[in-house]
Parts: structure tokens; sequence; C-alpha cells
């Protein structure tokens, strides 16, 4: 073979153009919704109360006698002067103060209300599509 009669061999490459398009297949709707419902709110609920007695006790003492406690019950010491030929004191009465815890139950209906979130799902025709290159 000489030189001239050389067989040429192309070289052939290929190349690949990728492109993007957005399409549009649904869209979604979202709505929000309160609904009401009663629940009952149950509570306890404390009183207190004063109850007074008044003791009679009518003898002589030589100080007033300090408030204390017997129990649940205040004891609050009430003293007058006698005037005899001297000043003495004399215990009167004592002012007896008990408390007394009554409880309540109460039952109120409350109105209160719950938030849904509701979404819908639309899909959307091929006329409707929106394409970008």
């Amino acid at each position: 073979m000489n030189e001239l009669e050389r067989e040429v061999i192309p070289l052939v490459q290929e190349d690949i153009i990728i492109s993007k398009r957005q399409l549009e297949t649904g869209r979604v709707r979202v709505r929000t919704e309160v609904q009401w419902h009663t629940e009952h709110a149950r509570a306890d609920l404390f009183r207190d109360h004063v109850e007074v007695e008044r003791v009679p006790v009518g003898r002589e003492v030589e100080s007033v006698p300090p408030v204390r406690e017997d129990g649940d019950t205040v004891v609050i010491p009430v003293v007058e002067e006698v005037l005899v030929v001297e000043k003495r004191l004399v215990l009167k009465e004592e002012v007896r103060l008990k408390r007394v815890r009554a409880v309540e139950h109460v039952d109120e209906p409350v109105r209160l209300r719950v938030m849904e979130a509701v979404v819908e799902r639309e899909s959307s025709s091929p006329d409707t599509r929106k394409e970008d290159l």
C-alpha cells in the first residue's frame, strides 16, 4: 500500500442536550374551619366561714391572756376592768373562732373552639398546564 492510498476514517462524537421545563400537575387549596364544641369545666370550690361562739368565763386574771389556738379554734380573750377597792382584771369571756371549710362542686358548660385545616387537591387539565423552557 502506498501512502497515497491511505484510508481515512472519520471520527464522530455525539453530544446530548438536557433541558428542563416546569409543568403544573395540580393545585392545592387550604382553608380553615372553626368548629365549636362544649366541654364541662369541673372544679371544687372551697368556701370558708367562721363560727363564733361566746363562752362566759368570769374569773380574775393578773394580766391579759394572749390570743391562742386550741386545735382549729382561735381563742381571743376579752377582759374588763372592774372597780373594787383595787383594779383587777376579770376574764369576762372568750370569743372562739372556728374555721369550717365546705366544698362546693361546680359543673359549668364552657364553649371551646377547634380550628382544623382542610386541604383539597385540584388536578389541572392539560390546557391549564404551564411550561417553562
